[in-house]
């Protein structure tokens, strides 16, 4: 059943977190939160690893002389299962649903990932995006995810439609998005950190995150929230007073939209940190796709599957994904089991091993 209500307006954060303090960067978002609710925003995207910061000095130091700041970021880092009570709170208290990007550590554990959490307007996690594949020194930091994480959940919060995400350079991976096509995603989260602040980088990351955002917005026909952060003082400084004097990242950077599926911008984009925190706001209008639709749908009519095919391995990875569905609350939780719904009541079972375009669940269509 096609949803009835087409129009939202969403929201995607440009902001800088509280750098490496957990507690008053989870204070911010539900402030952020707050002020989306107070300019009707319904769903709010935030950018990566924004909890407690992305970690900018481990491209600025000899990787020896990190360990104790490693350590200190792991501390810092989100457990899903009890640090985000106050969160989801907000989200019900406001009826806001977001994607929130997290250093996120394993309960129990001291292994960290590079994750988005999808929460409802409800105060409900329906999902935890673990990024597949940390890019060059980040691989010091966060493990890499699995298919069991990759995927799309349908939100109360934007009508029922299909909302998913990927994480910085998780962006080039065509396996990774054609496995968000194949789930009929209809928005889709681009989140990101200050890359352009990045020696190397200050001419063509905004040029790159933008080409990325355009690319997935016309071949998946999706709309596209692009998030990132600005780097502020306070990660200068932190980084001077724990790791040295450095040259390598700069402040500012960043560059946040909101984008249609035919490439306009329907919100215009925002660069550096000089304007400070800013909600890049936009009214989207889900109805457009059937007009989109018309001429491409990558899962439907353009797909040719009996030409292409497409697999998505969906096996959990880590010890605490094979807990199955809500494995992220807390273990031993009466919760732990519960089944989110889809749209038409359907109940989502776990996949294994499954080829997508033939054989994956594709809900609703326009």
């Amino acid at each position: 059943m096609a949803p009835s209500e087409t129009k939202f307006k969403v929201a995607a954060v440009h902001a800088s977190p509280i750098f490496m303090n957990k507690s008053a960067t989870l204070a911010k978002v539900i402030s952020l939160i707050e002020q989306a609710a107070s300019e009707q925003v319904r769903f709010l995207a935030f950018p990566e690893t924004f909890v407690p910061g992305y970690p900018y000095f481990i491209e600025c130091y000899p990787p020896i002389t990190q360990a104790p700041a490693l350590a200190r970021y792991a501390e810092e880092s989100v457990v899903v299962s009890s640090d985000l009570a106050a969160v989801a709170q907000a989200c019900k208290e406001k009826n806001v649903g977001i994607s929130l990007g997290v250093s996120e550590r394993m309960e129990g554990g001291y292994t960290l990932f590079n994750s988005q959490v999808m929460m409802d307007s409800d105060g409900e996690i329906v999902s935890v995006h673990r990024k597949l594949q940390p890019t060059y020194v980040e691989r010091m930091v966060w493990a890499q995810g699995g298919g069991a994480t990759l995927d799309v959940k349908p939100l109360a919060a934007v009508g029922g439609f299909n909302v998913g995400g990927l994480a910085c350079w998780e962006n080039t991976m065509n396996g990774a998005r054609q496995a968000l096509i194949a789930q009929n995603q209809h928005i889709h989260i681009a989140a990101w950190p200050a890359l352009s602040t990045l020696s190397g980088f200050e001419s063509t990351a905004d040029a790159q995150i933008e080409a990325l955002a355009k690319t997935h917005a016309l071949t998946a026909q999706v709309f596209v929230l692009v998030a990132s952060n600005y780097v502020d003082q306070t990660c200068l400084d932190w980084m001077a007073a724990n790791l040295g004097p450095q040259s390598f990242v700069k402040p500012g950077g960043g560059w946040s939209s909101i984008i249609h599926p035919f490439c306009s911008l329907l919100a215009s984009p925002v660069e550096g940190g000089k304007s400070g925190d800013v909600l890049v706001k936009a009214e989207i209008d889900l109805s457009d796709l059937k007009t989109v639709k018309v001429w491409i749908d990558s899962n439907g009519h353009y797909a040719r599957p009996e030409v292409v095919q497409f697999s998505l391995d969906k096996t959990p990875l880590w010890g605490d994904e094979k807990r199955g569905e809500g494995w992220w609350r807390k273990e031993g939780s009466t919760s732990a089991n519960r089944v989110r719904l889809g749209m038409g009541g359907k109940r989502k079972e776990e996949e294994k091993e499954v080829v997508v375009t033939d054989q994956f669940e594709r809900g609703f269509t326009m």
